[in-house]
């Protein structure tokens, strides 16, 4: 796979809050065959990686995805000893990010699915994790050594009050938004990076994963494939939710099914007015531009965007 250098993302920032540690990059050790899932969060990250544990390990039952691919710029646990953990895997390793391509080290070799979901439906998602975790969460995060800026505090009781903040502030009291999904999808024409949608996902599972195998250059095992899809499935991961949750999900009230919460969307039109709703959408196009805005909100291209891809 080659990528003309003037095409190369290039790190150009650190970013480093309550969350965050993108220095780990710097001294990630790349493999020629390395996958990173990205996503801005609640986008469809862990049904992701689900997708491709199943697929790497042909439709193993016992595949600990949390365990075996962490999230490398969350700042805990100390990035040594996260970097020590990738460097003893054997197999194809596959791990996530949350953070914007300009602050990433990109590798040429390395492939990136990057997996997008309308900002309301993320949003709502969004609250569950964050209004159900509990005392362990916040400590982990606002208590261990290494944490730039302020801490994380719980969220308001209102949704709507949040959805607003979210808005108003640019991803608060998380990270930017818009700057996320702008930098995904001003590289969606390199050969080594995949734009998939959430609502794609929901709508044909199956063929998107295969969609993602033949991009990951996975010859599919057909014998294995009803085992595989089934694994992928919203109700196997509920049911195996301690396999997808990170730490058994421990951080959250109610476990790891706080965690594997609902997977639907548009849970937020029963909730906003018109007006509410449309100002993401006023929003979405004015920080991302008309085709960048459908994509976001159906997981459609334009005609021009299909048949480069």
């Amino acid at each position: 796979m080659h990528i003309a250098s003037d095409l190369q993302p290039r790190k150009q920032r650190e970013m480093q809050n309550h969350h965050f540690d993108s220095t780990i990059w710097n001294n990630f050790q790349f493999r020629s065959d390395d996958i990173v899932i990205g996503t801005y969060a609640k986008s469809g990250t862990t049904w992701t990686q689900q997708i491709v544990g199943q697929l790497i390990f042909n439709g193993a039952e016992d595949v600990s995805v949390p365990e075996i691919s962490p999230w490398l710029d969350l700042r805990v646990p100390p990035k040594e000893v996260k970097l020590a953990a990738m460097e003893a895997q054997t197999h194809r390793r596959f791990l996530k990010t949350h953070l914007p391509v300009d602050a990433l080290v990109f590798s040429p070799q390395a492939k990136y699915i990057y997996i997008g979901r309308d900002g309301r439906d993320v949003l709502w998602s969004l609250y569950n994790h964050h209004a159900n975790a509990n005392e362990a969460f916040y400590a982990a995060l606002n208590d261990a050594p290494g944490r730039v800026g302020e801490r994380l505090e719980r969220p308001p009781e209102s949704i709507r009050d949040y959805y607003h903040d979210w808005l108003d502030r640019n991803g608060h009291p998380f990270w930017p938004f818009w700057e996320n999904i702008q930098s995904w999808w001003n590289i969606r024409h390199l050969p080594n990076v995949m734009l998939v949608h959430f609502s794609a996902l929901k709508a044909d599972m199956p063929g998107e994963m295969r969609r993602i195998a033949a991009f990951l250059d996975i010859e599919i095992d057909e014998a294995k494939w009803p085992a595989i899809v089934e694994h992928c499935t919203f109700d196997y991961m509920k049911r195996h939710a301690a396999q997808s949750a990170p730490l058994g999900g421990i951080f959250w009230d109610g476990g790891a099914e706080t965690f594997i919460h609902k997977g639907t969307n548009g849970r937020w039109r029963d909730v906003l007015s018109a007006e509410e709703s449309e100002k993401y959408e006023r929003l979405a196009l004015e920080n991302l531009g008309a085709d960048c805005a459908r994509w976001l909100a159906t997981g459609v291209l334009s005609d021009v965007e299909r048949h480069a891809a």
